[in-house]
């Protein structure tokens, strides 16, 4: 692991649920700095406007990586029969009324 990334390890706020897409988005930061004349200084920007769109991208990274991760609603109960994926069969009006009579 090179000095840099270390650093960023130490430099992690305690808020981010998301390590590596921190990790990721500040290398890329990082690499998307502007130089003396506010131009990009990353060779793949190839002298764009300081922000570049990498840097932009970078900081939405950092801002997802700090939300906090959505609770995780559950699926549909399945009664065994079914195939994972596979759409259930549709129901005619006097199967979903006898359904919900019993």
């Amino acid at each position: 692991m090179s000095e840099a990334s270390t650093e960023r390890v130490t430099d992690r706020p305690d808020e981010v649920t998301d390590p590596l897409l921190w990790d990721l988005a500040a290398a890329v930061a990082d690499a998307h700095q502007p130089d003396a004349e506010r131009v990009c200084a990353s060779p793949s920007c190839a002298g764009a406007a300081w922000p570049c769109a990498a840097w932009d991208a970078a900081q939405l990274g950092l801002t997802a990586a700090r939300a906090p991760r959505p609770a995780v609603a559950p699926g549909p109960r399945r009664t065994g029969g079914e195939q994972p994926g596979a759409a259930p069969a549709p129901m005619s009006g006097m199967d979903r009324l006898a359904a919900t009579a019993a």
